[in-house]
């Protein structure tokens, strides 16, 4: 078993296989309750990475009621130092058509019944997420996706809703105002990481253009692309993961430092 970094990886089903035979299957208590399902454990080229998927087996939890905190403090427990995320988007953008790869480097936060932060009395932290995503995976995730063919368009807003539902018109419209893709998971996922000194990256994949366009936004269409980009970003993912073999370059791990009141 690799002795290096272990990576966090969070996704859809479609991600659970990958790799091989698990070599361990963990079901963890945390002290903010159980994440959505058991954390499957492989080494893949090399690393180890724990794979967790974001809405329990069977897709069964909805965006808003994903256990975010038991989710990130898990696999912070058995020791992943770096959290990377393969997660749907709709675009807000001409130029990010259905099948685009996106690394977002900003968010804006419009969801509002989520619990964001793990210090909710006794000790108050105000971490900084002025740039919420790690540069150094960034970077490193660019690199791959240009081995692999499969080029992903280098920076952007991510405006993240509530859900389960889609946007109306009007929404679609006044985030096209701020945001270049929309979807409903990736806060409070990214400051949760921030707040426990993880890297953490999203690997965004377009699946429809959202409902500023004259065609409404259809599951069954997101569900068709989602299938399609798959067998895509686990190309990147075969290329990305050696490359984080080595420890950590980057201030992540710090970011609590000076954020004591």
């Amino acid at each position: 078993m690799s002795g290096g970094p272990a990576i966090g990886l969070i996704g859809g089903s479609g991600l659970a296989s990958w790799g091989g035979p698990a070599l361990a299957t963990h079901r963890i208590s945390t002290a903010w309750g159980a994440p959505s399902g058991p954390i499957e454990e492989r080494v893949v080229a090399g690393v180890r990475v724990f794979f967790l998927a974001r809405h329990g087996v069977g897709h069964a939890i909805p965006p808003h009621r994903v256990n975010y905190r038991a989710n990130i403090a898990a696999l912070a427990e058995l020791g992943a130092e770096r959290i990377l995320t393969v997660s749907s988007v709709g675009s807000l953008r001409e130029e990010l058509p259905p099948g685009t790869f996106v690394l977002p480097d900003q968010f804006v936060d419009f969801t509002h019944s989520r619990p964001t932060t793990f210090f909710d009395g006794g000790r108050v932290y105000h971490v900084s997420t002025a740039d919420p995503f790690c540069p150094e995976l960034t970077r490193f995730a660019s690199a791959a996706g240009e081995e692999a063919k499969q080029p992903f368009h280098l920076g952007g807003t991510y405006v993240c809703v509530e859900g389960p539902r889609f946007s109306t018109r009007a929404e679609s419209r006044f985030f096209r105002e701020f945001a270049d893709v929309i979807g409903m998971t990736l806060v409070p996922e990214v400051t949760l990481a921030r707040e426990k000194g993880l890297c953490y990256l999203c690997l965004a994949t377009v699946t429809d253009f959202d409902v500023w366009q004259e065609k409404p936004v259809e599951a069954a269409d997101v569900t068709r692309t989602m299938r399609e980009n798959q067998h895509r970003i686990l190309g990147v993912l075969e290329r990305l993961l050696p490359t984080l073999a080595s420890p950590r370059s980057c201030a992540c791990s710090h970011a609590l430092d000076s954020a004591q009141i």
